[in-house]
């Protein structure tokens, strides 16, 4: 071929290869975001499948599912799982179509997504309700744990391109009457494996369950809806000891966990609330108070949430919570807590004091502004580098009947953007922020993660009943970030669990980031376990240091900024130990 021939097939395509792209160049529009959905264009067209997608009968028609972010193939780029339903048995006859599954998609670099379910084997249907990520088997290869209303599936990752259900012989397919919701993998007691830990909702049973407006508890300001939670049986939370071979250990009674009974819980976060080294398990529940699950070094658990201030609101009042993130909004250095909850009420914000002790500044911090939506999926993101986490919630009715009754709320809703500040201090930006954000939808899963490894945070979100989003942000930003992927050796290779500090000035200040690997989270999801931290306009980072799972702490040269980094347990300087 000719040097001009040659010429014009480049030109051809390259034309091609910019008419396909699906993401637009981040000039676009300005500052601090504009969220555009590209799911259609990125080939994520899946339909969510949670019964009856216009009217609501039982309430496990209504809470939906979450989404994971994981790189499946281990090639440098995030890929996405989508949980799904299923129908109930009296709607079967009106579907033809195949069976609902859940959906792997993996990412194709260069802007679309290639839906794997099939090869990679995900071909069981089922009520699926959560997901969370883990190397379970430090094998090098990302496992994904899936809950469900019904028999929980944990998927082994065979490490070329498929999965294998080891549910059963695993050990934590459980009882299968429970109704798994929130899950993450959490390395409890640092001996380097993966435990698992489960949240349940209720023992529902389709068969005794009453029809909207024949019992109490299933009415909503007058009108009939569906019931429960309240009036169904409570399912106690699961633990499991990772045992190694493959096999893990029901310790849910003996950790600890069961002592707090009668909860109806959702999303699970692991964090170290109280800065001890030891993972700790905050969980999100629905119509009771929340749950944190405090670390006790020996193998158990004691619930701490009234004694900390973060199992009710500021009004001593119990919430309906539903979806749970962490990170330190105020860069104190400290993990805050963020959840979201039912409508007639506001989210949430738990500031930690760094003393073991939390207080609720929901409305201190600009975030009392929106009763009337109810929350679900959540995760701080810094969606403009700038430096200071930022609130992305996903908002969605489980009564359709709120439309049609006039209830003061509407089924499909927006989803949320709440810029931080940077002075303790968020601002509502969602109505200026693109169409991402506005066109309604009654949201639940959210996951967060650089899909395409260029600094942009980008959102997943699963719709009830409805077509996914991928929300991209074009808005431009001159601002520096950092990803860290850390790999553990004596640790779990995941690293989960990890503690980073970043030291360094913000604009012109002495500023210091932390954050913490960590699966689940969110709304019954999991996130890119990477790091990601925004860094202004003008960083200087001085110091990085790492607090391994295991506990040892270890410094590392702070990395070429703008780039995903890869940190390694043993290959930095050890830090002489704290007491």
């Amino acid at each position: 071929m000719n040097r001009a021939c040659l010429f014009a097939v480049l030109c051809v395509l390259t034309t091609l290869a910019r008419a396909q792209q699906i993401y637009p160049p981040l000039k676009a529009h300005a500052g601090p975001a504009w969220f555009v959905d590209v799911a259609g264009k990125a080939g994520i067209t899946v339909q969510n499948v949670n019964g009856d997608p216009q009217s609501k009968r039982y309430i496990v028609e209504a809470t939906g599912s979450g989404v994971a972010i994981l790189d499946y193939d281990r090639d440098g780029w995030p890929d996405i799982f989508l949980v799904n339903g299923a129908f109930l048995p009296a709607q079967l006859k009106a579907h033809t179509e195949p069976a609902p599954t859940s959906h792997l998609f993996h990412n194709n670099h260069d802007g679309p997504f290639t839906d794997v379910t099939a090869k990679a084997g995900f071909t069981a249907t089922g009520w699926g309700q959560g997901a969370c990520v883990g190397d379970y088997d430090n094998d090098g290869w990302d496992d994904l744990f899936v809950t469900q209303y019904g028999a929980n599936h944990l998927y082994h990752n065979n490490g070329n391109g498929t999965f294998t259900d080891v549910s059963v012989q695993a050990g934590v397919a459980g009882s299968g009457g429970e109704w798994g919701t929130g899950c993450a993998f959490v390395d409890y007691d640092r001996d380097g494996k993966l435990d698992l830990m489960v949240a349940n909702y209720v023992h529902f049973d389709l068969d005794k369950t009453p029809v909207p407006g024949e019992a109490a508890g299933c009415t909503w300001k007058g009108t009939p809806v569906m019931c429960g939670p309240r009036g169904l049986p409570s399912a106690p939370n699961l633990l499991y000891h990772n045992e190694g071979s493959g096999r893990f250990k029901d310790v849910s009674a003996a950790s600890g966990v069961t002592r707090t009974p009668g909860h109806y819980c959702f999303s699970v976060t692991t964090l170290d609330y109280d800065e001890d080294g030891w993972p700790d398990i905050y969980v999100a529940c629905d119509s009771t108070p929340a749950i944190l699950y405090r670390n006790n070094h020996n193998g158990t658990f004691t619930d701490t949430g009234g004694e900390v201030g973060v199992a009710l609101n500021e009004d001593g009042r119990e919430q309906a919570g539903m979806g749970s993130t962490a990170a330190d909004y105020n860069g104190d250095g400290h993990i805050d807590l963020f959840k979201t909850n039912f409508s007639d009420d506001t989210a949430t914000l738990y500031r930690n004091h760094g003393d073991t002790t939390y207080s609720d500044e929901t409305f201190a911090a600009g975030l009392g502004v929106h009763s009337e939506a109810l929350g679900w999926g959540a995760m701080f993101a810094d969606v403009d580098n700038d430096g200071w986490p930022d609130l992305l919630v996903t908002n969605g009715h489980v009564y359709p009947e709120v439309d049609e009754a006039k209830l003061g709320a509407t089924f499909r809703e927006p989803r949320f953007l709440y810029w931080n500040q940077g002075d303790g201090k968020f601002r509502d930006i969602s109505g200026t922020s693109g169409p991402g954000l506005t066109e309604p939808l009654s949201g639940r899963g959210l996951a967060i993660a650089d899909l395409w490894n260029d600094g942009r945070l980008s959102a997943v979100i699963n719709n009830l009943s409805d077509r996914p989003m991928l929300l991209v942000n074009e808005a431009h930003t001159r601002n520096s970030w950092l990803a860290l992927r850390l790999k553990g050796v004596s640790s779990n290779r995941d690293a989960i669990g990890a503690r980073v500090v970043l030291r360094g000035t913000l604009e012109g200040k002495a500023h210091t980031w932390v954050d913490e690997v960590r699966s689940g989270s969110s709304y019954n999801s999991s996130s890119d376990l990477r790091l990601h931290f925004g860094l202004g306009a003008s960083p200087a980072l001085s110091s990085l240091e790492v607090r391994w799972p295991g506990g040892e702490r270890e410094t590392f040269p702070v990395p070429v900024l703008n780039r995903v980094a890869e940190l390694s347990e043993g290959m930095g300087t050890p830090v002489a130990a704290r007491h």
